[in-house]
């Protein structure tokens, strides 16, 4: 089934309203008409079975025949911070890739071996709205606005769990106790994090993860850990 997003608000009892630009891929790219049922995601955990009953003037209208809670996401809220990079098509990647494995949040972060300042949290956005619709789920992921590091670790926000990815971390654990509902983990950028980086991490009480040897690129390294995390649970 054809998966769709529309926010809540356009979701009114047995009723749901598409537009914008989802109207435009209904319409125009995947030809949808009345009578077609589709699939239509709030990006807040819901599904909706729905049967198409109006699509004119930019506006399409269908009937809720079914609700299907927390559809196709994972026990934990997963949250990963990462270093951005020089390459913004790798980053680009990044997001497309935790989006699909089920990670809830992307915080893009200025490091000390950061090259670019700035971030295309826009395109980010767009990126995790696709890689949802594309994986079937229900949850639409927050990219984050681009965070120092520093500012990152004096954030008051609780996890049940904190990580470090980084391959000089060898203490680490290679499996994960999974008694945690909400975790979240550091990926430093190309070069990986400062010794500085690491030790205020560490102290602020981040737990090392260590994937073995070999040394892996950023987004990489994302996709690595949120499998890690999300696909083993």
């Amino acid at each position: 089934m054809d998966y769709f997003y529309t926010p809540p608000e356009n979701i009114s009892g047995t009723s749901i309203r598409i537009d914008g630009e989802e109207y435009s891929h209904l319409t125009h790219v995947m030809r949808k008409k009345a009578g077609d049922t589709i699939r239509v995601v709030d990006g807040l955990g819901t599904a909706y079975d729905v049967l198409l009953e109006e699509t004119l003037k930019g506006i399409a209208t269908g009937a809720i025949l079914k609700t299907l809670l927390h559809h196709n996401e994972p026990g934990i809220n997963l949250t990963i911070a990462v270093g951005i990079l020089k390459n913004p098509s790798k980053f680009d990647f990044l997001v497309e890739k935790v989006t699909e494995l089920g990670v809830k949040e992307v915080i893009p972060l200025l490091t000390e071996r950061t090259i670019p300042s700035h971030a295309k949290i826009d395109r980010w956005q767009k990126l995790a709205l696709a890689g949802m619709k594309q994986s079937g789920r229900s949850y639409l992921p927050v990219v984050r606005e681009l965070t120092s590091l520093e500012q990152f670790l004096q954030n008051d926000r609780a996890f049940d769990a904190s990580f470090i990815a980084h391959e000089k971390l060898t203490d680490g654990p290679r499996r994960v106790d999974m008694s945690f509902r909400s975790a979240v983990i550091l990926i430093g950028p190309e070069g990986g994090f400062s010794d500085n980086e690491i030790d205020h991490c560490r102290k602020a009480g981040f737990t090392p993860l260590y994937f073995g040897e070999r040394r892996l690129r950023t987004e990489t390294a994302a996709i690595v850990a949120s499998t890690l995390i999300l696909v083993t649970y």
